[in-house]
């Protein structure tokens, strides 16, 4: 099931960058309508789109069926998945980081870790396997960028 789980992670975290090369601009509204929060920053980002938001819930979905597990499962963990993504995005804009900016764990951490932890149970993880992913999600998700960026998938190496 470890590999199962990291897996969809990949696949939650990497439709929305998948959809934007595919769809290019279309269904790029921002999901926070570009409000400000009460720092006057954004309050998400124009990075965090309704685009990537339903092909993450689209694609684990459907990978989750081709691994055997229930639809249900995939939808939740794209969905938890971009919650901690949407939460880090959230703390970034509080700390001042551009959107797209890097911010080394706090990528890759809520992202991952939120949606193992949410669905540990029905995907049958104890809590040293949800260690295990996060870590090994961080590490591959750090070397994947970096190569989605030399092929002119990614924006930025990060």
């Amino acid at each position: 099931m470890l590999v199962q789980a990291l897996l969809l992670l990949f696949v939650a975290n990497g439709a929305p960058v998948v959809a934007r090369q595919l769809m290019g601009g279309r269904f790029a509204m921002p999901l926070d309508g570009g409000k400000l929060f009460i720092d006057g920053r954004p309050l998400l980002g124009s990075s965090k789109t309704l685009r990537g938001l339903l092909s993450a819930l689209l694609l684990t979905s459907l990978a989750a069926m081709l691994l055997g597990l229930p639809l249900v499962v995939g939808a939740l963990l794209g969905l938890f998945a971009m919650l901690g993504d949407l939460l880090s995005s959230f703390i970034k804009r509080r700390c001042g980081i551009a959107p797209s900016g890097q911010a080394l764990g706090l990528d890759q951490i809520p992202e991952s870790l939120l949606p193992l932890l949410l669905l540990q149970s029905q995907l049958g993880l104890a809590l040293l396997d949800v260690m295990l992913i996060v870590v090994i999600f961080v590490v591959l998700e750090l070397g994947l960028s970096r190569l989605l960026y030399r092929l002119h998938i990614r924006k930025r190496p990060y």
